[in-house]
């Protein structure tokens, strides 16, 4: 019989890989599937996508030739049930089989069958002498992270904890954990609509690294501000909740309406309008704004594992165009000695330090470095140029963060 929630999962998995769309889209698109299995799919394809060179290494050594592309997803799927998710291998053969089926790829479910009955009693003695981190990780990523990229990689091989910003005076919900940051964290899989507080809006989720740079830039009540690409508007709720007049910009319809309703739910105030952030201008120069750029997103994937897979190495210099063009367009909105912070959830280079030294080259700003005072709770995120830099690796103990650049500019 059909299992809906292994059905889902190739269904997410081949619309990554073989269709290059976004996890997190794929699951939205998904066809009516009970809440319960959508979950379970989500969690199947995440972890194939997460270790998906480790599996391989694994299936390999079984398979005389490369099969179909749906036939080594539906292996993945199965592989990952035995070694990752602590399915009984009855059920992950018979699933894994079942689906060969229903997905009209008969012809090889004896092969299905055959491998992972071979994974099921082998693979975890096999798993023991590789060495998953460099599998799973694209070769053009683990060569782009330097020093950090085994402790990046290692990060990425498990699901990230959920954080969540407070509105002000808020107390720690029971069974989180106040990060040094001022974040809070509860375990990985914790269902955030069961947090007290959060269906009344007065927490919302937000990685703790994602809320440095709102902190960083420092607003002061009754500033004038703009948060550029701000949707779904979480640093925006930073600003808007420490008493500044923010104007939340961001070029899409649908997530401007996201950000419109997360705003009412959280009972705060922003001036939200449509607009491509490198074309609008304010009616009057700003005290400050924050720009949190359009990135490659290597950041954020321990959350979203999709994007090892969907990123490629020209992806990072064809962004940085565009980063270029919101800091050029930022700092026209800035008053003389306004500040604008930078950020970007990125881990590649290209996307950090060289694009603070191109806008200054342009001139019109200088660097203001962060100092080890303003990042004493995360110290070893500050740069010795005074940079944030933050990666899944730090807080490994606490369950690590995502990757994050942000750097301080200042209107001559």
């Amino acid at each position: 019989m059909a299992d809906p929630t292994r059905d889902s999962a190739f269904d997410l998995l081949t619309a990554v890989l073989e269709r290059r769309r976004p996890l997190e889209e794929a699951l939205d698109s998904l066809p009516k599937v009970d809440a319960r299995d959508k979950a379970a799919a989500h969690r199947i394809a995440a972890a194939v996508l997460r270790r998906m060179g480790t599996l391989d290494a694994v299936l390999e050594p079984h398979l005389r030739r490369k099969p179909p592309d749906p036939v080594r997803v539906i292996l993945h799927i199965g592989a990952a049930g035995l070694l990752l998710l602590d399915t009984p291998v009855h059920a992950a053969v018979g699933t894994a089989v079942a689906l060969a089926r229903t997905k009209r790829l008969t012809p090889f479910a004896g092969l299905v069958n055959a491998v992972l009955r071979k994974v099921a009693t082998a693979g975890r003695a096999v798993l023991a002498d590789l060495d998953s981190p460099r599998l799973d990780t694209p070769a053009w990523l683990w060569s782009s992270w330097g020093a950090d990229a085994r402790a990046i990689a290692l990060a990425h091989q498990h699901e990230a904890p959920l954080d969540l910003t407070r509105q002000p005076g808020v107390a720690v919900p029971e069974g989180g954990v106040e990060l040094p940051t001022g974040s809070v964290r509860f375990p990985a899989g914790t269902a955030v609509a069961s947090i007290p507080g959060f269906e009344e809006g007065r927490l919302w989720v937000q990685d703790a690294a994602a809320a440095l740079p709102a902190r960083l830039l420092a607003v002061r009540p009754g500033e004038r501000v703009a948060d550029l690409c701000a949707a779904p508007g979480g640093k925006t709720g930073q600003l808007a909740a420490a008493g500044a007049a923010v104007i939340a910009v961001d070029r899409d319809k649908q997530r401007v309406q996201r950000l419109t309703e997360n705003l009412r739910r959280w009972d705060l105030q922003a001036d939200v309008i449509t607009a491509d952030a490198t074309q609008w201008r304010p009616t009057q120069l700003l005290d400050a704004v924050l720009l949190d750029a359009p990135c490659s997103a290597t950041g954020t994937i321990r959350r979203h594992p999709d994007v090892a897979h969907l990123k490629r190495p020209r992806d990072p210099q064809t962004l940085a165009e565009t980063q270029d063009a919101l800091l050029e367009a930022a700092a026209a909105m800035l008053r003389p000695g306004g500040r604008l912070v930078y950020a970007v959830c990125s881990l590649q280079p290209e996307e950090g330090q060289p694009r603070i030294a191109a806008a200054v080259a342009r001139g019109g700003l200088r660097h203001d470095p962060f100092t080890a005072e303003e990042l004493q709770a995360v110290p070893e995120a500050l740069t010795p140029e005074g940079f944030l830099r933050t990666h899944p690796g730090l807080w490994a103990e606490r369950g690590g963060m995502d990757g994050f650049f942000a750097a301080r500019l200042v209107r001559l």
